[in-house]
Order: C-alpha cells, then structure tokens, then sequence
C-alpha cells in the first residue's frame, strides 16, 4: 500500500529515470536523447560526471579520476572522435624511478610504465562536459539524491519530491545502489550482490602537483615511479598534450582511515616525497589538487574503505536481470561484462541499457 500511496501523490511522470550523472548515466542520456526518449537525469553531487572529474589549473584541465583508456577500448575511441575529442599516448619517453623501503631512488629497474596508455586532451571531464552540454537543462537535476525506490516506478528524492517513471536505471555504484531503499525490498541474495561488488577505484585517493614545466622530462625520467616507502606507491606524468604545464599525479598507498584523520600530514609527506624522488625544483608546485575518493558518500562505502588488489570479475548477475519485472535496470560501469569498472564499461552498460529499452518499447 505504501507504494500506491505515494505513486498516487506523485505527478512528475517520465519514461525512464536515470539515477546517477557519471559517464554511464550521462551516455545512457545522451543515447536516450537522441532515440527520442521522455528521461530525466538525477545526480546527488552539485556536478556531473561521478568519478569522472577534472579540476583546471593554469588553463589547462588535470584528472582526479580515471584519466587512461587503451586502443583495446573502441567504445572510448569512438565516442572522443564523434565529440570531437583530441587524443594523445601517455607520455613515458625515459626512465622509471624506483624507491626501496629505505628511500634509496634508483634508476631504470625495468619495471613497466604506463606506455600505450590513451588520454584526453583536457582530461577526460572534457568527455562528461560535451556529453552533458547535449542534454536539455530541463532533463538534468544535480544535487538530487534518490532515497527510496518504488517497484510501482515512483522515485523519492532527498527533498520529498517525487517522480514517477516507467523504467528506472540505477547507473551508481552497485555497493551505493544496495544503501536505497528499496520497496517491496530487493531479495537478501539480490541486495548481497550488489553490495559486495567493489567499486573499481573507490577506496584510492590521487594527487596531483602542477609545475611550471616538466623539468623531470630535462633529466631523462619519464615521470613514472614506483615506491615501496611512500606515501604515493605510483606516480606519473600527468603533463598535456601541448608539453606544458608540467604535471605529476600519483596514487597513495596509505590507508583510507590515516587519509581522512591527517591530511596536513599527508601532504607534507607528499610533497617530501616528490623533493626525494625528482629533486628541488619538485619544492614548490605552482598547485596541488588531493580527491580521496573513499570519503565521497556518492562514490564509496565503508566496504570500499580498503580497496581490492587485482581487477575484480565484473559484469551483471543473473539475478539482478529483468528485476521488478524489467522495470529495474542497474547500468553502472561494474555491471559491464567485459570492460566492467573502467570508463569503457560505463559506455558498454549504457549501450547494453539502451537496446534493453529499445527492444522493450518496440514491443510495446
């Protein structure tokens, strides 16, 4: 009764809902704009494109998020090209630097870099953007959070505000997913799928420093290193394509709880690091950009506070198909089966999402 109850009070009608604006729900939309379908887009964050995101220092846009893709990955090279995006190989001319537990920086061990890596000119929120900025403003709601879920169809927002939809499309994180709720309440089994399918890169933090110039490429280092000391374990270079303005990124290697209870620390930790590994003129950054992922409630669960070690095996369960009699569809990147987690996932669901749709219209 409490679902007819509400769906009874809700006016707002769609055909589908898309429930997250990350890369997965913004290329469901977009794919679903131009198939001619009623949608609307809900995003909790006040910005789009969920793990996606880019920050711009000294006019130039630098990944927090996902910042590779690989020639592997047609979707990815196909959609840069229609948008019009340019596409360069990671830089990795030079050698690696490797630190020992005792800080000891050696050079040229042999350990492989990122070579053959793909980036975006602009970084890869200059993808999320273009997509975005091809969807009509009506259709799009940030700071929207979905709280509860209705087999009916009828979607309840953190304000009270309400929608109804034929079809609903949870492009979140499985692990955010399972935190709705759900009435009547997804199966134990079903709820347990969702929830102990990690979120690829949740638990990880990045940081970013900003140079005036790539000073480390003068030296003959390609920017890559890999530490057993820390705090960063792998750094790279983050510099554009134009060569300029220089830029090193790495990931930390330190516990998702010591992040959050000493930033400062962390930091300073870093930026010693960076001195040890490249030299003085690594001091002073024009800039540095730290996003911990793990402590964005939009992004990570207290499960994903410790991050898994190899690529996890990602893809739909059996289960969570045709859920609510087809009108519940899960479209985030870990539900893709081949390139589940990475940015070529997000765009493989949310081409498996559309034909799901299409067929099911087309039969009426």
């Amino acid at each position: 009764m409490a679902s007819e109850e509400h769906g009874a009070a809700c006016r707002n009608h769609t055909q589908v809902a898309v429930v997250g604006g990350g890369l997965a729900g913004l290329a469901l939309a977009e794919r679903l704009q131009q198939a001619g379908f009623d949608f609307q887009l809900f995003e909790a964050r006040e910005r789009l494109g969920g793990r996606v995101e880019s920050v711009t220092c000294m006019g130039v846009g630098f990944d927090l998020g996902p910042a590779w893709f690989w020639s592997t990955q047609p979707r990815m090279a196909g959609l840069c090209d229609r948008l019009g995006l340019a596409v360069f190989e990671q830089y990795s001319t030079g050698d690696l630097l490797f630190e020992d537990t005792q800080r000891q920086v050696q050079r040229g061990r042999g350990y492989a870099s990122m070579e053959g890596s793909l980036r975006i000119e602009g970084g890869a929120g200059a993808l999320t953007d273009v997509l975005a900025s091809r969807l009509p403003e009506q259709k799009v709601h940030l700071q929207a959070p979905v709280r509860r879920v209705f087999a009916n169809g009828q979607l309840t927002l953190d304000d009270g505000s309400c929608w109804h939809a034929d079809r609903i499309v949870l492009a979140l994180p499985p692990r955010v997913a399972a935190e709705l709720h759900f009435e009547p309440a997804l199966g134990a089994s079903e709820r347990r799928l969702l929830a102990d399918t990690p979120t690829w890169m949740a638990g990880v933090a990045k940081f970013l420093a900003v140079y005036d110039e790539p000073f480390w490429r003068q030296e003959g280092l390609s920017g890559d290193v890999m530490s057993r000391s820390g705090p960063l374990m792998e750094i790279h270079d983050a510099t554009p394509r134009s060569g300029g303005p220089g830029a090193l990124f790495g990931f930390y290697g330190v516990p998702a709880h010591i992040r959050r209870d000493h930033p400062d620390e962390l930091v300073a930790a870093t930026q010693a690091q960076l001195e040890r590994l490249f030299g003085s003129q690594a001091r002073a950054p024009v800039q540095t950009f730290l996003r911990d992922w793990a402590v964005a409630p939009e992004t990570a669960t207290e499960a994903d506070q410790i991050p898994p070690t190899q690529h996890p095996t990602y893809g739909l369960p059996h289960s969570l198909t045709g859920a609510w009699e087809g009108r519940l569809l899960f479209g985030a990147s870990e539900m893709a089966g081949v390139n589940g987690g990475y940015m070529e996932g997000a765009l493989e669901q949310a081409e498996a999402i559309t034909r799901v749709l299409l067929e099911a219209y087309s039969d009426g």
